[in-house]
């Protein structure tokens, strides 16, 4: 799917801004709202999380249907042309209402989705309504429970369900350790293309030396017209062009795209009246052994798992916050980071191109892990997660497949994109597991023009590196590990050993590159401690555990990259764990900086992008 861009033969139109919201009863869907102006309605900036915005612990708690509505015109002008209207993401699930009639709906709160609407409007006075569902379930991507919190649990209240009897579900209970945020969350737009148009462009870097690159390209079009493709470097000179719908383009004295240095060419594919502008980095990505290649040359990943997640925006886009955040991450040395856990905006993905981050992109596959009983919020039914019929796999496993669809479609061709993540710390060493994670990563493969690596992210409470799947499945091993804090904190001696020996069995029997995904302690900003043997959720003690972590990921030489839980502190549900939300955040939530900031800032840029070497590997 292409991004939205205003070219000669193209217009785009920003429908972002104030819209009229009203919220639903509960997960009971209200017809005869879509056809007419909503009565007592609030204001609603789109694009945002709606759970924030008002000082109301009802709207911020809601469960089930929220509706939308705004007005719009379309210039008379434009009539010659197809108009398409484009949602980049609502979550999780919409109904679209144009003047009352139904348009299209979507499942999936993180990719994007387009109507064709070029019959369904008027000249002015159009009504588009919005109806927004935020039920997370067994049948979801992120995967919601069917029991009650941690905190339910130890209060007495909204305890485990019994799956033998018929289930009711009245509230969301994420089977996840982020908030629950919704609405219409990134931007909406109208835009034009002529009625002969590109409906795709599909990039591959076929052969790339230091100074020669072959590029292939396929051009997916609806009717007819002569097609040709041109490239032009950052200067504006064309270095290469072609005709036709498929073939190749030569580009000599190439310049590659490298980790925070990149450089991007544009590609411009004319097909009759119709002409598409794509920028593109060339580059490439292997796993050669231990080693992680980036145009040939071992690279060592230095960076995070993130979040989209700012107040008052909540899951909604802050594209200044964007820059912020690649701003912070690059002072400090870093070179990529995960979109955890989750597709992140395009907005996100094409600014990464820019400045040169590697990324991990993530399904939202997350808390696929029935049988850990409730994920991380507990409290809630443990489950069969395969194989069964009320299990999670089997219900979630047709939309698993859709959102991968989506999202090679939507990523394949942005250069920071050099590892694809299917899913999330799921339960992944259970009976079943290879079953049903086989056929996505086949799928994966299948569906990325460049054949980058596919991974998936494993949990510590699995069974060990041999019985879980991505030791076969995975091209790239990546782990989120935390010894020293739910395991085994505040002392760290016994865990590092713990740790050590783990990484030893990944080494010297599984013999893939090992990125460490996630780990990471709470620290709440400005709690001090200066004693020798700094207590939990200080700043002295998150710091005093990555200096051990790091110290034992240092001797192994699978290690090919390490990514602290998590860049800032971000938004939770309630429980007795969180305090006002996940603290893990090297920065806080408003990007001050915490003591370990300083500390990766100090060892990352001591450590070179590439071709790292420590004297005990």
């Amino acid at each position: 799917m292409l991004y939205p861009v205003q070219t000669k033969s193209r217009i785009v139109s920003s429908l972002d801004g104030m819209w009229d919201f009203i919220l639903g009863d509960g997960n009971n869907f209200d017809e005869g709202l879509v056809g007419k102006r909503l009565v007592d309605s609030k204001p609603m900036p789109v694009p945002s999380s709606y759970n924030d915005i008002y000082e109301d612990s009802y709207l911020r708690d809601h469960f089930g249907w929220v509706y939308y509505q705004r007005q719009f015109d379309v210039s008379a002008s434009l009539t010659e042309d197809r108009l398409i209207l484009r949602f980049d993401a609502v979550t999780h699930f919409a109904k679209i209402y144009i003047n009352g009639e139904f348009v299209g709906e979507h499942k999936g709160g993180f990719l994007p989705f387009e109507i064709d609407v070029t019959d369904k409007v008027k000249d002015c006075h159009n009504l588009l309504t919005v109806a927004v569902n935020n039920v997370i379930n067994y049948e979801t991507l992120p995967i919601g429970g069917l029991g009650g919190s941690m905190m339910d649990a130890l209060m007495g209240g909204g305890g485990a369900v019994n799956l033998d009897e018929e289930y009711i579900q009245t509230k969301n209970t994420p089977n996840f350790d982020f908030f629950n945020y919704a609405g219409i969350t990134r931007h909406v737009r109208l835009y034009t293309t002529p009625k002969n148009y590109i409906a795709d462009i599909t990039m591959t870097n076929d052969e790339v030396s230091d100074n020669h690159a072959t590029l292939g390209y396929k051009l997916d079009v609806c009717g007819e017209g002569e097609a040709k493709v041109f490239v032009y470097d950052e200067e504006g000179n064309c270095v290469a062009e072609a005709e036709g719908l498929e073939g190749k383009l030569e580009i000599k004295d190439v310049k590659l795209w490298w980790p925070l240095n990149a450089y991007l060419y544009e590609i411009v594919a004319q097909f009759g009246e119709d002409e598409y502008h794509l920028p593109y980095g060339i580059r490439t990505v292997r796993v050669d052994g231990m080693k992680f290649l980036i145009n040939e040359k071992p690279f060592y990943f230095k960076g995070y798992g993130k979040h989209e997640d700012t107040f008052p925006n909540g899951r909604g886009m802050n594209e200044v916050m964007y820059y912020k955040d690649l701003g912070l991450m690059k002072w400090q040395g870093a070179n990529s980071f995960r979109t955890a856990h989750y597709p992140y905006s395009e907005e996100m993905m094409r600014l990464a191109d820019r400045m040169g981050f590697v990324v991990i992109d993530e399904t939202p596959a997350v808390g696929i892990n029935g049988m850990f009983g409730g994920g991380a919020n507990f409290g809630g039914q443990p489950v069969p997660t395969f194989g069964h019929q009320e299990s999670i796999g089997t219900k979630v496993f047709d939309h698993h497949k859709e959102v991968i669809r989506d999202w090679v479609a939507r990523d394949k061709n942005y250069a920071c994109v050099c590892i694809w993540s299917v899913a999330n710390e799921p339960d992944s060493s259970s009976e079943g597991a290879y079953e049903y994670f086989e056929p996505l990563f086949n799928l994966t493969r299948e569906l990325d023009p460049q054949k980058r690596p596919v991974t998936l992210v494993s949990v510590q409470m699995g069974g060990g590196p041999l019985a879980d799947v991505s030791s076969k499945l995975s091209d790239i091993i990546c782990i989120n590990r935390y010894y020293g804090w739910y395991f085994g904190g505040p002392d760290l001696v016994g865990p590092m050993e713990a740790f050590r020996a783990e990484l030893k069995i990944w080494q010297e029997e599984v013999g893939k590159p090992v990125i460490i995904s996630e780990y990471g302690a709470d620290a709440v900003l400005g709690m001090r401690d200066s004693s020798e043997n700094p207590v939990l959720y200080t700043e002295d003690y998150q710091v005093k555990y990555y200096v051990a972590n790091n110290a034992v990921m240092d001797e192994f030489r699978c290690v090919v990259g390490e990514h602290p839980w998590n860049f800032a502190d971000f938004a939770t549900d309630q429980n007795l764990l969180r305090v006002q939300g996940n603290k893990k955040g090297l920065f806080s939530r408003e990007r001050r900086p915490k003591l370990a900031a300083y500390y990766f800032k100090d060892r990352w840029n001591a450590i070179p992008h590439f071709d790292w070497e420590v004297k005990n590997k």
